[in-house]
């Protein structure tokens, strides 16, 4: 167990990996219990291609139209280089014209980080930051403070997050008839 004292997942990592002799540490949050193994790679693939890489998450378009204006869904808007430009609760980027539509643009975050140790621990060592306080996204804290962030595309869709206890259900419903 970690101490009670901290604010996220990404401070109780730190205290993990301070610890650890190793580059990259890879945090597969607690709420996505049937992330494939192969997302794993595909979050830490990026270092491999830029050795100046601090941190990387991954992102997939959403399918639901529900999931849209879910607050449960973490949503993702990235750069023209798969960098994150915000995380949010809200549907970003919002149409205008067609709230509901779904689009290529509409993303949605998967619940798993890799970090270089070094840019966890400068990340653990800052204050929450204000929009990380408002959404409740400890990602905010890292882009709040310059921290570019990869978003890489999952090539393959995790059975179930689980926010919520309907969530929860389908969680277990998935892990009964998995092989």
């Amino acid at each position: 167990m970690t101490s009670a004292s901290h604010r996220s997942g990404t401070d109780r990592i730190a205290e993990i990996a301070a610890g650890l002799e190793c580059e990259l540490i890879v945090n597969v949050q607690g709420d996505e219990p049937l992330i494939e193994p192969t997302m794993i790679d595909q979050a830490v693939a990026p270092f491999a291609a830029d050795p100046q890489l601090m941190m990387s998450t991954l992102r997939r378009r959403i399918d639901d139209p529900a999931d849209i204006a879910n607050p449960n869904v973490t949503k993702v808007v990235v750069d023209r280089d798969g960098f994150a430009l915000y995380f949010s609760r809200a549907p970003i980027p919002f149409n205008r014209d067609a709230p509901t539509t779904l689009s290529a643009a509409c993303l949605r975050h998967v619940g798993i980080y890799a970090y270089r140790v070094s840019a966890l621990r400068k990340l653990s060592s800052l204050p929450a930051s204000r929009l990380e306080l408002i959404e409740k996204l400890e990602q905010l804290r890292a882009l709040e403070n310059g921290m570019e962030i990869r978003v890489a595309l999952a090539v393959e869709r995790p059975l179930a997050d689980v926010n919520t206890a309907a969530d929860l259900e389908r969680a277990e419903r998935a892990l009964l008839v998995r092989p």
